[in-house]
Formats: C-alpha cells, structure tokens, sequence
C-alpha cells in the first residue's frame, strides 16, 4: 500500500500571471506558500484486475483504467501506466472544491506521486508538478496556471519566476529563520 499526500497552497501574490497565455509572452513571478492541510491518496493492489476508486461524490468500480470518471484519477494512473487491479482512495483535509486553495493540483501531485511510487518509479518534486500542469492544463485544458502544482510538489514559501516560454525559476524562501517568525503568526480561518 503506498500512501501519498500534497499540501494545499495559499496565494500570496501573482495569481493569474502563471497562466501559459500571459508568462509565454511577459515576465511574471508568483508567491505562495504550501501549508499544513493535505490532500491524501491512498493505492494499493487488489486481488481482481477492477479499478476501485473512492472520492468525495462517489465510489467508482472499472474494468480498466479508461472506464474511470475521475479526470485526475485516470490520467495519473495512465501517466504511470496502471491500467487495472488497483484501488484508490481519496481523502482531503478541507472540501474538494472552491477553497481557493488550489486543491485540484494538490490532488494531482499526490495522485501521481502514489501511482509513480506504486510503479515502482521515483520522480522528483519538479517532475511531479510538470507532468501535474501537462495534466491539468494541456490534456483537461483546464483554465488554470501553474503555480498550485508547483507549490504543491515542492512545498515552503516558494517565488516563482516565470521568463518567457518556459523558463521557470524556484526561490525557497521558507527556509530563511526570518521568515519563521512570519510563517508562524499566519492565521487561516474557513468561513
């Protein structure tokens, strides 16, 4: 059984100049910060080749990996070329969807990190949140940018530098003891 988990995120500025249309033709910069709320994914092998998925709206069982109707689901197992005999359960530390705490790429990144782990494949935080954004953006054409699956995979405070095209640059800045003081006076209040 492997067991996976990915922080949410909270937006601290930039938002919206992370999307691909705007950073491939400006320079732009993000910065956010992964903070302790997860979400979790859970696989582990089953004794039949169906696909049990459980998430928030409902319980899934398939016969491959195709049949599966949650979009982040299947195309990471896909990714990770599970095409049958698992289960997947799905769990988060606050609702689903419409947080703003961008918990779709957290869900993403813990996705593929269990189905990669489960694979038996090791991928690193950068390529955990690439394939994430390939994911999300150009094979779901969600209208989201990049900077949750980034933040998501590699965690802290991070600024993101966007050039043009595809240039990303990654500065930590969590990990500075003048930052502590910072981080541990924020409060996050659900209301």
């Amino acid at each position: 059984m492997i067991v996976s988990r990915a922080p949410l995120r909270v937006s601290l500025f930039g938002g919206g100049t992370d999307f691909k249309e705007h950073f491939y033709n400006n320079k732009s910069a993000v910065l956010n910060m992964a903070i302790n709320k997860y979400v979790h994914i859970i696989i582990k092998k089953r004794f039949n080749s169906d696909i049990y998925i459980y998430w928030s709206k409902k319980k899934e069982v398939c016969k491959n990996v195709y049949e599966i109707e949650h979009d982040l689901i299947r195309e990471s197992l896909i990714k990770a070329q599970i095409y049958e005999g698992v289960e997947v359960i799905c769990l988060s530390d606050v609702p689903g969807s419409g947080t703003g705490l961008g918990s779709s790429s957290s869900f993403t990144v813990a996705a593929l990190n269990a189905a990669f782990t489960y694979s038996g494949i090791q991928k690193s935080s950068y390529e955990l949140a690439k394939i994430a954004s390939e994911i999300e953006i150009d094979i779901l054409k969600k209208p989201i940018g990049i900077q949750d699956q980034y933040i998501s995979a590699l965690g802290g405070i991070q600024l993101i530098k966007m050039g043009l095209k595809d240039k990303l640059i990654f500065k930590n800045l969590g990990s500075k003891n003048s930052h502590v003081n910072f981080i541990n006076n924020l409060f996050l209040v659900y209301t």
